[in-house]
């Protein structure tokens, strides 16, 4: 396994639908839970989010078949509406979140700290598999 080389990672995608619905789509906990999972055969029970600055939120990730689960969660150190979020998940790591309107377009951007267990590549696909889990809800929405 390679080891991880650079300390922060990041991703992106580009949005076709207005920063307003992008931001509640990310954030609101009835819809974290149809998006935030990397593949079709994980899901997310269950969501809670306090967005606000040391506001705390938690989701659920679990493998369909119930063989495994996990809870992601933080404590939000900055957020600045339909612009940016920054948090430190559980683990001590810190994640910034930006979001550029274009329009009827919205640009996510994500960088995160990596951790040392896994590589660089599985980290960034992992978190890549998430954020494209994403577009494809939001652009379902329309």
């Amino acid at each position: 396994m390679d080891m991880v080389k650079e300390k922060t990672i990041s991703v992106e995608t580009d949005i076709n639908i207005p920063i307003e619905k992008v931001w509640s789509y990310w954030t609101e906990p009835k819809h974290i839970t149809q998006w935030c999972f990397a593949s079709d055969d994980w899901y997310a029970p269950r969501a809670e989010n306090e967005l606000k600055v040391e506001g705390k939120f938690r989701t659920r990730m679990a493998a369909r078949d119930g063989s495994t689960g996990f809870d992601f969660e933080g404590i939000y150190t900055k957020v600045l509406r339909h612009k940016a979020i920054e948090y430190t998940i559980a683990d001590g790591r810190k994640v910034r979140i930006t979001f550029l309107n274009h329009g009827t377009e919205t640009k996510v951007t994500e960088f995160f700290e990596a951790e040392t267990e896994n590589s660089y590549e599985a980290q960034r696909g992992g978190w890549q598999a998430i954020l494209n889990n994403f577009k494809k809800y939001c652009e379902s929405k329309q």
